[in-house]
Protein backbone atom coordinates (compact mmCIF):
# COMPACT_ATOMS: atom_id res chain seq x y z
CA UNK A 1 0.00 0.00 0.00
CA UNK A 2 1.18 2.94 -1.24
CA UNK A 3 0.83 5.64 1.61
CA UNK A 4 -0.32 9.18 -0.09
CA UNK A 5 2.01 12.14 2.02
CA UNK A 6 -0.80 14.52 3.64
CA UNK A 7 -1.25 17.82 1.87
CA UNK A 8 0.63 20.85 3.92
CA UNK A 9 -0.48 24.15 3.60
CA UNK A 10 1.64 27.19 4.23
CA UNK A 11 1.03 29.85 6.61
CA UNK A 12 -0.26 33.17 5.51
CA UNK A 13 2.23 35.53 5.56
CA UNK A 14 3.24 37.62 8.19
CA UNK A 15 3.51 41.37 6.69
CA UNK A 16 4.30 44.48 8.57
CA UNK A 17 1.87 47.27 9.04
CA UNK A 18 2.64 50.45 7.35
CA UNK A 19 3.46 53.12 9.69
CA UNK A 20 3.87 56.95 9.38
CA UNK A 21 6.24 59.04 11.46
CA UNK A 22 7.08 62.39 12.89
CA UNK A 23 9.29 63.94 15.10
CA UNK A 24 12.18 62.12 16.18
CA UNK A 25 11.93 61.71 20.15
CA UNK A 26 15.22 60.84 23.34
CA UNK A 27 14.16 60.66 26.30
CA UNK A 28 17.17 61.25 28.71
CA UNK A 29 17.16 59.45 32.24
CA UNK A 30 19.65 61.62 34.78
CA UNK A 31 20.94 60.57 38.38
CA UNK A 32 22.35 64.05 39.93
CA UNK A 33 25.73 63.96 41.82
CA UNK A 34 25.19 64.78 45.27
CA UNK A 35 28.34 63.48 46.72
CA UNK A 36 30.49 67.01 46.38
CA UNK A 37 31.36 68.39 49.63
CA UNK A 38 28.75 71.23 50.68
CA UNK A 39 30.24 74.55 49.58
CA UNK A 40 32.81 73.46 47.73
CA UNK A 41 33.08 74.96 43.72
CA UNK A 42 32.44 72.60 42.00
CA UNK A 43 28.77 71.95 43.52
CA UNK A 44 27.72 75.58 42.68
CA UNK A 45 26.18 76.28 39.54
CA UNK A 46 28.77 77.38 36.53
CA UNK A 47 28.10 80.72 34.91
CA UNK A 48 25.42 80.36 32.54
CA UNK A 49 25.48 81.69 28.98
CA UNK A 50 22.82 84.06 27.59
CA UNK A 51 19.99 82.55 26.81
CA UNK A 52 21.08 78.99 27.31
CA UNK A 53 17.22 78.16 28.61
CA UNK A 54 15.72 79.57 25.45
CA UNK A 55 16.85 76.46 23.42
CA UNK A 56 15.31 74.29 25.92
CA UNK A 57 11.98 75.68 25.67
CA UNK A 58 8.46 73.85 26.59
CA UNK A 59 6.68 75.59 23.92
CA UNK A 60 5.09 73.66 20.57
CA UNK A 61 6.39 74.91 17.44
CA UNK A 62 7.32 73.44 14.16
CA UNK A 63 10.90 72.72 15.46
CA UNK A 64 9.32 70.55 18.33
CA UNK A 65 10.08 71.02 22.56
CA UNK A 66 11.73 69.54 25.27
CA UNK A 67 10.05 69.07 28.36
CA UNK A 68 12.10 68.30 31.62
CA UNK A 69 10.75 66.03 34.31
CA UNK A 70 11.28 65.83 38.33
CA UNK A 71 11.17 62.31 38.59
CA UNK A 72 9.42 60.52 42.23
CA UNK A 73 9.80 57.07 43.49
CA UNK A 74 12.30 56.41 41.17
CA UNK A 75 15.98 55.68 40.87
CA UNK A 76 16.85 58.02 38.86
CA UNK A 77 16.31 62.21 39.38
CA UNK A 78 15.35 64.04 36.16
CA UNK A 79 14.29 63.36 32.66
CA UNK A 80 14.86 65.20 29.90
CA UNK A 81 12.69 64.65 26.65
CA UNK A 82 13.24 65.71 22.93
CA UNK A 83 10.92 66.15 19.96
CA UNK A 84 12.62 67.14 16.97
CA UNK A 85 12.47 66.76 13.29
CA UNK A 86 15.42 65.27 11.86
CA UNK A 87 17.82 62.59 13.87
CA UNK A 88 20.63 65.50 13.31
CA UNK A 89 18.50 68.11 15.82
CA UNK A 90 18.53 65.39 18.63
CA UNK A 91 21.66 65.07 18.03
CA UNK A 92 21.56 69.16 18.71
CA UNK A 93 19.30 69.07 21.76
CA UNK A 94 21.21 65.66 23.47
CA UNK A 95 24.42 67.68 23.46
CA UNK A 96 22.90 70.79 24.60
CA UNK A 97 22.13 69.62 27.86
CA UNK A 98 25.75 69.96 28.62
CA UNK A 99 25.17 73.69 28.62
CA UNK A 100 22.41 73.41 31.56
CA UNK A 101 23.57 74.62 34.98
CA UNK A 102 23.29 71.13 36.64
CA UNK A 103 25.19 69.66 33.68
CA UNK A 104 28.04 68.79 35.61
CA UNK A 105 26.22 67.03 38.56
CA UNK A 106 24.23 65.23 35.60
CA UNK A 107 25.06 61.59 35.42
CA UNK A 108 23.26 59.64 32.69
CA UNK A 109 21.71 56.53 33.36
CA UNK A 110 19.58 55.74 30.64
CA UNK A 111 18.43 56.92 27.16
CA UNK A 112 15.82 55.97 24.59
CA UNK A 113 16.06 57.02 20.89
CA UNK A 114 12.16 56.56 18.81
CA UNK A 115 10.50 58.52 16.83
CA UNK A 116 6.38 59.32 16.95
CA UNK A 117 4.37 56.80 15.24
CA UNK A 118 1.10 55.76 13.77
CA UNK A 119 0.66 51.79 13.01
CA UNK A 120 -1.78 51.64 9.92
CA UNK A 121 -2.40 48.07 11.22
CA UNK A 122 -6.16 48.30 9.74
CA UNK A 123 -5.06 50.39 6.51
CA UNK A 124 -2.60 47.47 5.39
CA UNK A 125 -4.55 44.75 6.46
CA UNK A 126 -7.62 46.11 3.89
CA UNK A 127 -5.46 47.00 1.13
CA UNK A 128 -4.16 43.45 1.82
CA UNK A 129 -7.30 41.39 1.41
CA UNK A 130 -8.26 43.33 -1.54
CA UNK A 131 -5.28 42.62 -3.12
CA UNK A 132 -5.73 38.78 -2.61
CA UNK A 133 -9.43 38.72 -3.66
CA UNK A 134 -8.72 40.27 -6.98
CA UNK A 135 -6.09 38.13 -7.23
CA UNK A 136 -2.76 40.40 -7.06
CA UNK A 137 0.07 40.43 -4.24
CA UNK A 138 1.31 42.87 -1.55
CA UNK A 139 3.19 45.63 -3.26
CA UNK A 140 2.09 44.85 -6.76
CA UNK A 141 1.41 48.36 -8.13
CA UNK A 142 -2.09 48.44 -7.37
CA UNK A 143 -1.61 48.09 -4.02
CA UNK A 144 1.25 50.63 -3.80
CA UNK A 145 -1.11 53.14 -5.69
CA UNK A 146 -3.90 52.83 -3.60
CA UNK A 147 -1.26 52.84 -0.35
CA UNK A 148 0.41 55.75 -1.60
CA UNK A 149 -3.10 57.44 -1.90
CA UNK A 150 -4.66 56.58 1.49
CA UNK A 151 -1.46 57.39 3.05
CA UNK A 152 -1.58 61.37 2.09
CA UNK A 153 -5.49 61.38 3.44
CA UNK A 154 -4.07 59.56 6.61
CA UNK A 155 -1.30 62.10 7.20
CA UNK A 156 -3.53 64.94 6.58
CA UNK A 157 -5.91 63.74 8.86
CA UNK A 158 -6.18 65.83 12.08
CA UNK A 159 -5.90 63.26 14.74
CA UNK A 160 -2.88 61.16 13.31
CA UNK A 161 -1.32 64.39 12.95
CA UNK A 162 -1.58 64.69 16.79
CA UNK A 163 0.15 61.65 17.15
CA UNK A 164 2.89 62.81 15.16
CA UNK A 165 3.76 65.97 15.99
CA UNK A 166 1.99 65.99 19.86
CA UNK A 167 1.70 69.33 21.56
CA UNK A 168 3.13 69.19 25.25
CA UNK A 169 0.01 69.47 27.41
CA UNK A 170 -0.98 72.51 29.43
CA UNK A 171 -2.75 71.09 32.11
CA UNK A 172 -1.61 67.53 32.51
CA UNK A 173 1.12 67.89 34.57
CA UNK A 174 2.20 64.24 35.58
CA UNK A 175 4.55 61.98 32.97
CA UNK A 176 4.99 58.35 33.14
CA UNK A 177 7.42 56.92 30.68
CA UNK A 178 8.07 53.32 29.90
CA UNK A 179 9.75 50.88 26.73
CA UNK A 180 7.95 48.05 25.80
CA UNK A 181 8.34 45.64 23.09
CA UNK A 182 6.00 42.71 21.28
CA UNK A 183 7.32 38.70 22.36
CA UNK A 184 8.84 36.62 19.96
CA UNK A 185 9.12 33.83 21.65
CA UNK A 186 7.64 29.78 19.99
CA UNK A 187 4.36 30.06 21.25
CA UNK A 188 3.85 34.36 21.83
CA UNK A 189 5.51 34.89 18.59
CA UNK A 190 3.91 38.29 17.67
CA UNK A 191 5.28 38.89 14.51
CA UNK A 192 4.38 35.28 13.49
CA UNK A 193 0.91 36.20 13.88
CA UNK A 194 -1.55 37.20 10.60
CA UNK A 195 -1.42 40.92 9.71
CA UNK A 196 -5.52 40.59 9.74
CA UNK A 197 -5.37 39.09 13.18
CA UNK A 198 -2.36 41.48 14.66
CA UNK A 199 -5.06 44.24 13.33
CA UNK A 200 -7.56 43.08 14.93
CA UNK A 201 -6.15 42.60 18.71
CA UNK A 202 -4.66 46.88 18.13
CA UNK A 203 -8.21 47.50 17.42
CA UNK A 204 -9.18 46.26 20.32
CA UNK A 205 -6.16 47.86 22.50
CA UNK A 206 -7.19 51.11 21.01
CA UNK A 207 -10.57 51.37 21.96
CA UNK A 208 -9.41 51.37 25.95
CA UNK A 209 -6.86 53.66 24.99
CA UNK A 210 -9.83 55.97 23.64
CA UNK A 211 -11.66 55.68 27.24
CA UNK A 212 -8.85 57.38 28.83
CA UNK A 213 -8.95 60.70 26.13
CA UNK A 214 -9.23 64.20 27.79
CA UNK A 215 -7.38 62.15 31.20
CA UNK A 216 -4.40 60.46 29.42
CA UNK A 217 -2.62 62.31 26.67
CA UNK A 218 -0.40 58.69 24.48
CA UNK A 219 2.56 59.18 22.32
CA UNK A 220 3.55 56.99 21.17
CA UNK A 221 7.29 56.09 19.45
CA UNK A 222 8.89 53.47 17.34
CA UNK A 223 12.37 52.20 18.30
CA UNK A 224 13.01 49.18 16.11
CA UNK A 225 16.10 49.42 14.77
CA UNK A 226 16.70 52.44 17.44
CA UNK A 227 16.69 50.85 21.02
CA UNK A 228 16.49 47.01 21.90
CA UNK A 229 13.08 48.21 23.12
CA UNK A 230 10.67 48.18 19.81
CA UNK A 231 8.52 50.95 21.25
CA UNK A 232 7.94 53.98 23.95
CA UNK A 233 5.22 54.95 25.67
CA UNK A 234 5.15 58.30 27.42
CA UNK A 235 1.54 59.42 29.30
CA UNK A 236 0.68 62.96 30.58
CA UNK A 237 -2.38 63.23 32.91
CA UNK A 238 -3.89 65.59 35.04
CA UNK A 239 -4.04 63.11 38.09
CA UNK A 240 -1.40 60.16 38.30
CA UNK A 241 -3.50 57.41 39.22
CA UNK A 242 -5.15 57.07 36.01
CA UNK A 243 -1.79 55.95 34.84
CA UNK A 244 -2.40 53.11 37.07
CA UNK A 245 -6.07 52.63 35.90
CA UNK A 246 -5.01 53.21 32.08
CA UNK A 247 -2.01 50.35 32.43
CA UNK A 248 -3.94 48.35 34.39
CA UNK A 249 -6.92 47.85 32.16
CA UNK A 250 -4.52 47.78 28.73
CA UNK A 251 -2.81 44.86 30.59
CA UNK A 252 -6.55 42.76 30.37
CA UNK A 253 -6.07 43.40 26.69
CA UNK A 254 -5.33 40.23 24.55
CA UNK A 255 -2.72 41.73 23.20
CA UNK A 256 -0.50 42.89 25.67
CA UNK A 257 -1.83 39.95 27.71
CA UNK A 258 -0.34 37.89 25.65
CA UNK A 259 2.68 39.53 23.25
CA UNK A 260 3.35 42.65 25.45
CA UNK A 261 6.61 42.66 27.70
CA UNK A 262 7.50 45.88 29.53
CA UNK A 263 11.02 47.80 30.72
CA UNK A 264 11.12 49.96 33.95
CA UNK A 265 8.52 52.96 33.97
CA UNK A 266 9.83 56.38 35.25
CA UNK A 267 6.99 58.86 36.73
CA UNK A 268 7.58 62.24 37.93
CA UNK A 269 6.14 65.86 37.71
CA UNK A 270 6.82 68.40 34.74
CA UNK A 271 9.17 71.14 35.57
CA UNK A 272 7.04 74.24 34.34
CA UNK A 273 9.82 76.43 31.92
CA UNK A 274 9.60 79.50 34.07
CA UNK A 275 10.99 77.40 36.68
CA UNK A 276 13.38 75.82 34.94
CA UNK A 277 16.34 78.04 36.14
CA UNK A 278 15.71 77.43 39.70
CA UNK A 279 14.72 74.26 39.70
CA UNK A 280 17.59 72.86 38.39
CA UNK A 281 20.02 74.95 40.84
CA UNK A 282 17.83 73.23 43.78
CA UNK A 283 17.31 69.39 42.50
Amino acid sequence: MIKVPAKTTTPPRAHPPETLEGWYALHQIFTIDDDRPEGSADRRPPTRTPNVLAAHSSKQSDDGWSAYVRLIGSTADLMVMHLRPTLDDIGVAQRSVACLPIAPRLRLRYSFLSVTEAGLYHLTAQLAREAAERGGAVGDDVYTAELSKRIVEERDNPHVRKRLYPALPDSMPYVSFYPMSKRRTPDQNWYALTLDERSRLMQTHGTTGRRYAGRVLQVITGAIGFDAWEWGVTLFAKDPLDFKKLVTDMRFDEVSAQYADFGDFYVGRLVPESDLERAFETI
